[in-house]
């Protein structure tokens, strides 16, 4: 089968198209043959060697498509079936091998490539404001990195969960789509400055999370747009890793809370999964 593989580490020059044997489902496993290969950040992270598998390996962390053979004692699907999965290593391939308990069934209105594209983003938007900061009505929400694949769904469950959506993009053609996608104020920080900004929406009081996909240059200003007690949720790092930080500044800043998520302590089996 054709397999996008890395050897080495580096820039989009060390992808290689590569031919490689159809992996077999072992027990409690099952085959993918993969008709939509999602692409997220994580994809870049990992081919650089910030976030580092073992050399080589098959590029991507989401897929949909159909189960193509089964491993012993496999019972959450079978041959045949739709289904998505997210979060298991090589998806940029024709097939791929995943703990059948992970994968999720495709309903028949979704199309197999809106499947791929929102597992990985869509449950990363779900834990963010369902369980890393539950929003609740009348929460103000400061998205970085707004019209971005987690950005765009994170506004909708945010305004679904009845807050307030302050969203920070880099265009004016983001700051539409961030608009469209239902947020309250949109912040263009490459005109003005953010900080300042949610200050004056917030009038001085502050957001009460921020939800930070993009890091280094963000994190400080992103302390200073809380309120007392609210929560910075750092669950990605764009523009490169948060230096070492001195905790004793969240309480001076107002008794903040900081917290770094990531997707695989929200989707430990598959009752949570599903």
């Amino acid at each position: 089968m054709r397999a996008v593989r890395v050897y080495k580490f580096g820039g989009p020059d060390v992808l290689t198209n590569d031919e490689i044997e159809v992996p077999e489902p072992k027990a409690g496993e099952a085959r993918v043959k993969i008709e939509a290969s999602g692409l997220n950040f994580i994809d870049i992270y990992q081919r650089t060697g910030l976030y580092p598998l073992p050399l080589p390996f098959t590029l991507g962390r989401e897929a949909a498509g159909y189960v193509d053979a089964t491993g012993p004692n496999v019972a959450e699907v079978k041959a045949g079936d739709r289904v998505a999965y997210a979060m298991e290593p090589g998806a940029y391939a024709e097939y791929a091998v995943v703990p059948a308990w992970k994968l999720v069934p495709v309903p028949a209105e979704v199309d197999i490539r809106s499947a791929a594209a929102a597992m990985l983003q869509g449950m990363t938007a779900h834990y963010l404001a369902h369980s890393t900061y539950p929003l609740t009505q009348g929460d103000t929400a400061l998205i970085h990195a707004a019209a971005g694949g987690v950005g765009l769904l994170l506004i909708q469950v945010a305004k679904r969960r009845g807050a307030t959506v302050i969203g920070t993009v880099g265009t004016e053609a983001k700051a539409d789509l961030a608009k469209q996608a239902g947020a309250d104020h949109v912040i263009l920080y490459t005109q003005m400055d953010f900080l300042q900004e949610v200050k004056r929406i917030t009038g001085g009081a502050g957001v009460h999370v921020v939800y930070d996909s993009v890091g280094q240059t963000t994190f400080e200003k992103s302390l200073d747009c809380l309120r007392p007690r609210g929560c910075l949720a750092l669950f990605g790092q764009s523009s490169g890793p948060v230096p070492p930080f001195d905790l004793g500044k969240l309480a001076t800043k107002g008794s903040l809370f900081v917290t770094r998520p990531t997707l695989l302590h929200f989707m430990s089996d598959r009752g949570e999964l599903l």
